[in-house]
């Protein structure tokens, strides 16, 4: 089952895009990677799909029902964080978080308690005196505390120390084994790469690829470098996007097959040749360029 559907999303604000064409489909169970330089319309994208502006045109179904921004139950099988967190200063965290369980009819108490103890959050401190960290950790509880079936996330590690970014992204590989979905939008590759099963790059409001992360990196792409004085020929005859270059030694992003290429490299003298598994980096390079 799709939990997410959305089908030629479009949103303009007056006559600046938004986005422009986005079509996505994102099955149970799935962590979806949503990647994208800034500016890329992310955040326009989720923000659209929950309600919290309108579209201007397009579908959008959330489990498998046209979404409806005043559909209470179906907002209690989501949880989100946004990319900047904003809540009631004046509040200790404990308080904040009473005050988001009462919006649901459910036993959040055990959840809520084993996300706190993770992250190493104290409850006594006012939300006024948390740091950019602090505030994100806050978030994430408040994201999940009430066990939802679809988890929305928006650069979610932005803040965190990379202790508590492992710990994060081991609550969500615990959320997928019980078949939560999850939409992890980022634009720190790594964080994508580590954790999703599949991936939507997305440029200038519209998606330019979608496809599994197993699949980008093994199947299109490796690193090439090599050592040889034919350097300049070798450069020219490939013609590959050069990732660096000394007087004896060449690195491309390399997307020939195997025999096409040892067909063209044997005509020249090879001192070493290495082929690697390329990295989410480059490719996100390769396709914004």
């Amino acid at each position: 089952m799709n939990v997410i559907e959305i089908k030629n999303l479009k949103k303009y604000y007056d006559n600046n895009r938004g986005v422009e064409d986005v079509s996505i489909n994102i099955s149970e169970g799935m962590i979806y990677g949503f990647i994208g330089p800034n500016g890329a319309g992310k955040s326009t994208t989720i923000r659209t799909m929950l309600g919290l502006i309108n579209k201007t045109s397009g579908d959008i179904k959330l489990f498998g029902k046209e979404f409806d921004k005043d559909d209470i139950e179906t907002k209690k099988l989501i949880g989100y964080l946004p990319s900047e967190v904003n809540l009631y200063g004046d509040f200790t965290i404990k308080k904040m978080f009473d005050y988001h369980e009462s919006f649901y009819k459910k036993d959040c108490s055990k959840k809520r308690y084993e996300l706190v103890n993770l992250l190493k959050i104290d409850e006594a401190k006012k939300i006024s005196d948390l740091s950019l960290g602090n505030l994100k950790k806050v978030g994430i509880v408040l994201a999940l505390m009430h066990d939802p079936k679809l988890v929305i996330l928006d650069e979610p590690t932005s803040g965190l120390d990379p202790i508590m970014q492992k710990v994060f992204h081991d609550i969500l590989l615990e959320e997928k084994a019980k078949g939560t979905t999850i939409l992890y939008s980022s634009h720190i590759l790594s964080e994508i790469s580590n954790i999703c099963d599949f991936v939507g790059f997305i440029k200038n409001g519209r998606i330019i690829k979608e496809d599994y992360i197993k699949n980008i990196k093994s199947e299109y792409y490796t690193y090439l470098t090599i050592v040889s004085k034919d350097i300049k020929d070798i450069k020219k005859d490939l013609n590959l996007k050069v990732l660096c270059e000394e007087e004896y030694k060449i690195k491309f992003l390399n997307n020939l097959d195997s025999n096409e290429l040892l067909k063209r490299l044997s005509k020249f003298d090879i001192s070493n040749l290495l082929i690697e598994e390329v990295s989410l980096e480059d490719l996100f390079i390769n396709y914004y360029l």
